[in-house]
């Protein structure tokens, strides 16, 4: 036992190992050692945590694309309205705008309480810098205004300023006016001289419902 252990003593195996080669085996050895230990500690780009090798190559997430002031400039629309026609003291009318597909189309569903409907879509063209609004009605009637807000801030569209307007034929403009108690009054006017004379087609006051519906 006491042979063992100093056989096994500490300071005495680095010298019996160290004698079992000789100096021309170490010789040929020693770059072999050298160059296994240099490569375990130059870090392999295999080895590199995935976070780390993507983070940069991750594209930015772009804008939407109808976020720009512009586009909600016919915001103040927005809501589910009792509508009163100018010189009625009890609303005839529901309006209800509602912002779709992502903040790029209002859409408009409008029903009065004899039986009448209607939807519309608005959407701010930003390749012409223009508001259009195309509306149907359950009558079959159709039409197209263009346009946009003026100096007062009022939205304001005619058919008139669309590209297939035909000189001569009535005019069409209606005019959305943010008031400040946040009612809108929506005045629609038409002219049959080219917009030498108007008359009011339909006046209405917008007053938003409470609470408002959700949805």
């Amino acid at each position: 036992m006491m042979r063992n252990s100093k056989m096994l003593n500490r300071d005495i195996l680095p010298t019996a190992w160290a004698s079992s080669f000789s100096r021309k085996s170490w010789s040929r050895v020693r770059p072999l050692l050298g160059a296994v230990i240099a490569t375990l500690l130059v870090p392999s780009p295999l080895t590199l945590p995935a976070k780390a090798q993507s983070a940069t190559d991750s594209p930015a997430k772009p804008a939407p694309a109808c976020a720009t002031d512009a586009h909600r400039a016919f915001d103040f629309w927005i809501g589910t309205w009792n509508v009163t026609a100018a010189g009625q003291d009890q609303p005839s009318a529901v309006n209800r705008i509602s912002r779709e597909h992502a903040g790029c189309v209002l859409r408009e569903d409008y029903a009065t309480k004899g039986g009448y409907t209607g939807m519309s879509m608005s959407f701010y063209d930003a390749a012409r810098d223009r508001w259009h609004q195309t509306w149907m009605g359950v009558d079959g009637s159709a039409l197209f205004i263009e346009g946009g807000l003026n100096d007062r801030g009022e939205m304001v569209l005619s058919n008139r300023n669309t590209p297939y307007y035909q000189q001569g034929t009535p005019i069409n403009r209606i005019t959305w006016i943010p008031n400040a108690d946040g009612s809108v009054r929506q005045h629609w006017q038409g002219s049959k001289d080219s917009g030498k004379t108007w008359s009011t087609v339909f006046d209405g006051l917008y007053v938003r419902q409470t609470p408002q519906p959700e949805g």
